[in-house]
């Protein structure tokens, strides 16, 4: 039996006590002296402009080994980070909502096969771009290609030309203010898809729309399908949608030196609710903390299960978290690094070779752009939650991450 709870933290972001945390580390086989590299190496990243400052966290068999923060939350460097800081999850809104979608699933409301016109009257008619000109579907997309990236949707920033320009013309992200949901369908409808669906791994809107497609299916707003579900049960408090003024001070900084910053922040507006004038973004809205999504994970690395409460089947998680993308075009690798397939809403490691960190096969892992990042192990019974504000500098720390949290484990599952 799995552990369910986890060691008291100091609001300054330290385990209780260094001889418990010590006793606890190497009891789940993690070196106290190698999870005090942690430290150094964010120190050097700081110093190096890679963040102000980040938050740390370690669990195996359900028990925290390390949760910690370092440097500062803000650019005046008069608040001193703690592990209640809140950052803002970017993509680490995808897996929350590819669960949830799942447990629809469970529920008998949807199925992975449903292509999506069947919710979302708007796309039932889309066609595909190709350099010959438009052309029809072969099928529309499905469910499972809006969980796997492979619908057809883009990215604007990596799309081809034509349907960038689409993209930024009909504002279909809604960087530049408030999208309502039917109307952001209407205009996605009128824009071809980049590839026939199934064909091909593109990261891409496509957990937004399947955001929206939950709401159809359910009847109710998307914060309120992951509140109900997750978000509530789990007791992540923080994880939220929009930041309210009492949360507000806890909010982390990215430095004013990062070049993504600016245009990020104005895109996201977490501090303004927009839910009656806005669509959800289900892959990308949401914001919270270390210790939230540590039970997020565990209740995964758990097969489905936290503090005595199912989420979902065991069959469920393991199917999730196998690669959905064989014979496909397209990697994660800009995310995941080399070795990895995706799964149902994360990145899937495939083997112990060729990644540029450790992991076992069958790993789970997914980050944000903002810089946040995690892993779940099945194999070591492991978890891995780090948050950071510095969006040009993501793909570096992440790796740094799980090469400390890899080189601090000593004793093998």
């Amino acid at each position: 039996m799995i552990a369910r709870r986890t060691l008291p933290v100091l609001a300054g972001g330290l385990l209780a006590t260094p001889a418990l945390a010590q006793t606890e580390a190497l009891r789940r086989g993690f070196s106290p002296a190698r999870l005090d590299r942690f430290a150094p190496a964010m120190a050097r990243e700081i110093e190096r402009g890679s963040f102000l400052g980040a938050v740390a966290l370690v669990a195996r068999d359900g028990e925290v080994v390390h949760h910690a923060a370092y440097g500062h939350r803000d650019m005046a460097k008069s608040n001193a980070m703690t592990t209640d800081s809140i950052f803002l999850l970017a993509s680490m809104t995808k897996p929350l909502t590819s669960v949830a979608a799942m447990m629809m699933i469970e529920e008998g409301r949807i199925q992975l096969r449903d292509p999506i016109g069947q919710y979302l009257p708007e796309l039932r008619n889309l066609v595909v771009h190709t350099p010959q000109g438009d052309q029809p579907l072969a099928r529309q997309p499905t469910v499972q290609d809006l969980l796997r990236h492979s619908s057809g949707f883009v990215y604007a920033a990596a799309a081809p030309q034509r349907i960038r320009e689409l993209y930024e013309q009909h504002d279909i992200e809604a960087r530049n203010g408030p999208v309502a949901t039917d109307e952001m369908l209407r205009r996605l409808g009128t824009i071809p898809l980049a590839f026939q669906p199934g064909t091909q791994f593109f990261y891409s809107i496509s957990t937004d729309v399947l955001g929206l497609l939950l709401e159809r299916a359910a009847g109710e707003r998307l914060d309120r399908i992951i509140e109900s579900r997750l978000t509530g049960p789990l007791g992540m408090r923080d994880t939220v949608w929009f930041v309210d003024d009492a949360r507000a001070p806890r909010v982390a900084e990215a430095p004013d030196s990062d070049p993504l910053k600016a245009g990020m922040w104005a895109s996201y507006r977490i501090r303004q609710d927009e839910r009656e004038r806005s669509y959800l973004k289900g892959g990308a809205g949401m914001v919270g903390t270390s210790a939230d999504y540590h039970r997020f994970c565990q209740m995964l690395v758990n097969g489905g299960t936290l503090d005595g409460r199912r989420y979902l089947a065991p069959t469920t998680v393991r199917f999730m978290m196998s690669n959905h993308i064989v014979g496909m075009a397209g990697t994660p690798t800009a995310s995941t690094g080399p070795g990895y397939g995706f799964g149902l809403g994360f990145g899937v490691r495939l083997d112990h070779g060729m990644g540029v960190a450790p992991g076992s096969p069958g790993d789970a892992m997914w980050a944000g752009a903002w810089g946040t990042s995690f892993t779940i192990d099945p194999a070591q019974r492991l978890v891995g939650v780090f948050m950071a504000q510095g969006p040009s500098n993501r793909v570096h720390t992440r790796m740094l991450f799980k090469n400390l949290v890899y080189g601090a484990l000593v004793e093998a599952g």
